[in-house]
């Protein structure tokens, strides 16, 4: 049996065990997937103790660990967890590799609802963890801009300056009111205390999607603001939380599962 797990704090939450057994069962695949909240401060003794065991073979790290994971297996990481400084997935086989699969699954869920990406502006509304994650990924896939706004502009322009790629620009608030979008992506946690976050002089009305990373059972804050001045579309990150756990199952067991049904059955949850 394949022994899998997620790593954080809190962790009581977390959708991951259910998304990944049912990816083994559409899969055929034998595992176990089990919830670690560990203190800060024990993360690497709590991981060392998990891969003691022969049967484990992986495991999925979310807050507030990930960066702690990047610096764990820093030397054997994929590019998007190198770009990102951040790793949300582990393996374990010759040695340990790590892995961000973050960018993948917001991709993913983005093409499932608007399709191509190509020549598509995006803004991404907060500079923290969360939007350095997705900015590889999505410049792969051949978007013709992508600005970075954040409540404290300082924060997105050293963003944008370490990374030193001519498509990725941070924008104050006041800027925003020239610029239209094809898609708007909040990455902030602002609608977890049903806030909204900053949003300057942003025009939403011209977006194709306007994209919380939040998910939930009700429209988020953003959502709702976004619907209300005349955004074509919004979605919450649920999909993108599936996509993440889909490339994370196929790098444990080579196995691409399928996505729409766990989606739809986890909206009945």
């Amino acid at each position: 049996m394949k022994k899998l797990a997620v790593f954080g704090n809190p962790i009581a939450h977390s959708l991951s065990p259910s998304i990944h057994h049912m990816f083994a069962q559409s899969c055929g695949e034998t595992i176990s997937y089990e919830k670690i909240e560990c203190a800060k401060g024990n993360f690497a003794q709590a991981l060392t103790a998990f891969f003691a065991d022969p049967e484990a073979i992986g495991c999925n790290i979310t807050v507030p660990f990930k960066q702690e994971a990047f610096e764990l297996t820093q030397s054997n990481c994929d590019r998007y967890a190198m770009q990102a400084r951040a790793v949300n997935t582990l393996l374990q086989a010759d040695i340990l590799r790590g892995f961000n699969t973050d960018g993948l699954g917001l991709v993913s869920d983005l093409v499932a609802q608007i399709g191509s990406l190509q020549g598509a502006s995006v803004l991404l509304i907060g500079a923290g963890g969360a939007a350095r994650g997705v900015i590889k990924p999505l410049l792969d896939t051949g978007v013709s801009e992508l600005h970075i706004s954040n409540r404290t502009f300082e924060k997105a322009k050293r963003l944008s300056d370490a990374l030193g790629i001519s498509q990725v620009k941070a924008m104050t608030g006041d800027e925003l009111a020239s610029q239209q979008y094809d898609i708007i992506v909040n990455c902030t946690s602002a609608s977890l205390t049903g806030e909204l976050p900053e949003l300057g002089t942003l025009k939403i009305g011209q977006s194709q999607l306007a994209y919380d990373m939040v998910y939930g059972k009700q429209a988020t804050p953003f959502m709702r603001h976004a619907l209300s001045n005349g955004a074509a579309k919004v979605s919450d990150g649920l999909g993108m939380l599936i996509g993440q756990a889909a490339e994370a199952f196929y790098i444990w067991t080579g196995k691409r599962p399928a996505i729409t049904e766990v989606q739809a059955a986890l909206r009945d949850i």
